[in-house]
């Protein structure tokens, strides 16, 4: 009978370990679960803030080019309403000269006519 007792208090002892082994498991298990989710949540915080500073780098790069994007093409239509005021005062000078050579054109023949009425009267 000794021994049947003997053997029930160390199943006993063995049963009360178990147990607390199973407590202090499940303390570590909920432990890690609970670092788990601090950790996850640290890591959700620095990508949403990764994000967002992304987003405000790409916001920055987006008005830089936009203003970049304007200023180009007000110099383009600047140097386009240049050309347009050299090719306008070409275009004038052009006029000019082909009235001018018209002009010319048209005293010569005058004065050709005038030198063959005098040669046909010589």
């Amino acid at each position: 009978m000794e021994q049947h007792i003997l053997l029930q208090e160390i199943v006993k002892a063995l049963e009360l370990f178990s147990e607390k082994i199973h407590h202090e498991m499940q303390e570590l298990g909920d432990q890690l679960r609970a670092e788990m989710q601090e950790m996850g949540n640290q890591l959700r915080a620095e990508m949403q803030e990764m994000g967002d500073q992304l987003r405000a780098e790409m916001q920055e790069m987006g008005d830089q080019l936009r203003a970049e994007m304007q200023e180009f093409r007000a110099e383009v239509n600047e140097r386009f309403d240049r050309l347009d005021t050299k090719i306008a005062s070409l275009r004038i000078e052009l006029t000019e000269t082909q009235e001018t050579v018209d002009f010319l054109s048209s005293k010569t023949i005058q004065h050709e006519r005038k030198f063959r009425s005098f040669y046909g009267q010589s």
